[in-house]
């Protein structure tokens, strides 16, 4: 079902506020030296509910990490959101892990090592004939 113009403004304006707070509001070293990309912002329509979906640089314990200490500034992250936003209710907040990011790099190596394979192939079939 395809979301109204509401939920998709607020969708848009959470995802502009979540990344200026992401880098400017969280006063932590683990967050602050990390790559993190919000990737999309999912409302409910009825504008209670908002996952966040984060791209974060970073081996697996790092990632882990990261979320841990977004999780614990939860609170702090909501409040802020509804003082900048200044709706009557602030959604809570999920955040999700996007592994879309890492499941495109794999599918790139996988092609690279099958390019890889067909020349090998194709330079051994040339060198037999």
């Amino acid at each position: 079902m395809p979301q109204s113009f509401r939920v998709q403004k607020v969708a848009a304006l959470i995802r502009k506020e979540m990344s200026e707070l992401l880098m400017r509001g969280i006063q932590d070293q683990r967050v602050n030296e990390t790559l993190i990309t919000i990737t999309e912002v999912e409302v409910s329509g009825d504008l209670q509910h908002c996952k966040i979906f984060l791209s974060i640089f970073g081996d697996h314990n790092h990632k882990e990490n990261v979320l841990k200490v977004l999780e614990s500034a939860k609170g702090f992250l909501k409040g802020e959101l509804g003082r900048r936003l200044q709706m009557r209710r602030t959604p809570e907040i999920l955040f999700k892990l996007d592994k879309g990011m890492e499941k495109g790099t794999s599918v790139l190596n996988l092609l690279d090592k099958l390019q890889e394979e067909r020349k090998a192939k194709s330079t051994h079939n040339n060198s037999m004939e």
